[in-house]
């Protein structure tokens, strides 16, 4: 494809606002968008295409919830006063998927990516983003999979386990083939905050981190280094900072 980009742009945010980063996230797919009209009109007329940018935000945030657009609000099981005594807030948002929370030790990944610059098939994009997670795990022991019908990466995830677990949770949103938000791993949260959303809209199974499998501390920036290699090398694409 001419001004095909297999380069992501990396960028490492640390703890970061919710509300600001999606903010910032709509921003970098507008430009996207803005370079795929302009290419567009230039097919039409002859002139050389610029390839679209493509995007990896790395960050955590403070307690936050967020409700997806198939989401049903009785998954939050906080009013505002108590949302308030948890310090934590409540964004509805245009991903999909129901209710997930995000905070603190919690590695959470938003690719802007031009699907178009790799493959243009979203449930292609959602397993190789869960497949990135999982080979990551297994750096750490850890065995972890899918549940068929269920987005996002498990551990005892074999059909009849007994305490199948959900470690990372993914959702995303697509216009003309340019993806944002994404997933987010558990690696150290404080996994009480779960207890006050029905996640994901799952009621019968419950949640994990690496924290919590591996009775340690791990910090947010090994996992960011092992994760990122398995993301290039399933999407073929360069990374830069």
């Amino acid at each position: 494809m001419p001004g095909q980009n297999r380069q992501i742009k990396v960028e490492r945010l640390g703890l970061v606002d919710y509300a600001s980063t999606w903010a910032y996230q709509e921003q970098l797919l507008a430009a996207a968008l803005a370079v795929k009209t302009r290419n567009r009109l230039a097919a039409e007329s002859g002139v050389p295409l610029e390839p679209t940018p493509n995007h990896l935000l790395l960050c955590q945030h403070p307690h936050v919830y967020t409700l997806g657009k198939s989401g049903k609000p009785e998954h939050l099981l906080l009013d505002e006063t108590a949302l308030a005594a948890h310090g934590a807030t409540f964004h509805r948002i245009n991903r999909g998927g129901d209710i997930t929370y995000h905070g603190p030790g919690q590695l959470v990944g938003y690719p802007i990516l031009d699907l178009d610059n790799f493959f243009t098939d979203i449930h292609r994009y959602l397993r190789v983003l869960e497949e990135a997670v999982i080979l990551t795990l297994a750096e750490y022991g850890l065995r972890a999979g899918r549940i068929a019908g269920l987005t996002g990466v498990w551990l005892d995830f074999e059909e009849g386990a007994s305490n199948p677990r959900k470690i990372c949770a993914m959702g995303v949103k697509c216009s003309r083939w340019v993806t944002m938000h994404g997933f987010a791993l558990n690696v150290n949260p404080d996994l009480s905050y779960f207890g006050h959303i029905v996640p994901c809209g799952i009621t019968d199974k419950a949640v994990t981190s690496l924290q919590q499998e591996l009775g340690r501390a791990v910090p947010i920036t090994e996992v960011e280094n092992r994760l990122l290699p398995h993301l290039a090398n399933l999407l073929q694409a360069d990374l830069i900072s």
